[in-house]
């Protein structure tokens, strides 16, 4: 369905802002069909981003700095979500042996064992939403949105 028909306008739009509502719209899309995904692990899509960067430590502790430049949404306050995830036990906090002004953060079994049952689920959503377009067509659009990210205002 067309941008125009969604938002149900009937005078032409200028292409930027057809580009940039057809980009907003589709991220509402994905998001909640994500998010519906994360309801039932009583996730937000932030915590699961702070679990992904975990687990891509290996079994190695890191701290708020490098999980927070590691986030897709820059702006999410990392020490409420690492707090939240305490709470499930989902991960631990302890002071930095090396420099006690740091705390290390990590994943806990239990975080992995979430983590193992939700994946799946996950990728099989991301499938879902790439097979409506061809490699070339999906290689494409991430050049285009690589590009988008890179005009400087």
């Amino acid at each position: 369905m067309k941008i125009e028909e969604i938002i149900k306008t009937t005078s032409p739009m200028a292409i930027g802002k057809k580009t940039v509502l057809n980009i907003m719209y589709t991220q509402n899309v994905l998001a909640e069909k994500f998010n519906e995904i994360l309801k039932a692990y009583d996730l937000s899509p932030e915590q699961f981003n702070v679990l992904r960067i975990l687990k891509g430590q290996n079994g190695k502790p890191t701290n708020m700095c490098v999980i927070q430049e590691r986030m897709i949404a820059k702006t999410s306050n990392t020490t409420r979500l690492v707090d939240k995830l305490l709470l499930k036990e989902l991960v631990t906090r302890e002071i930095c042996p090396g420099n006690r002004r740091k705390m290390e953060i990590a994943i806990t079994e239990k975080g992995l064992e979430l983590l193992a049952d939700l994946n799946p689920k996950v990728e099989h959503n991301e499938c879902l939403l790439a097979q409506k377009l061809s490699a070339e067509e999906l290689e494409q659009l991430n050049y285009l949105l690589e590009k988008l990210r890179t005009i400087n205002p």
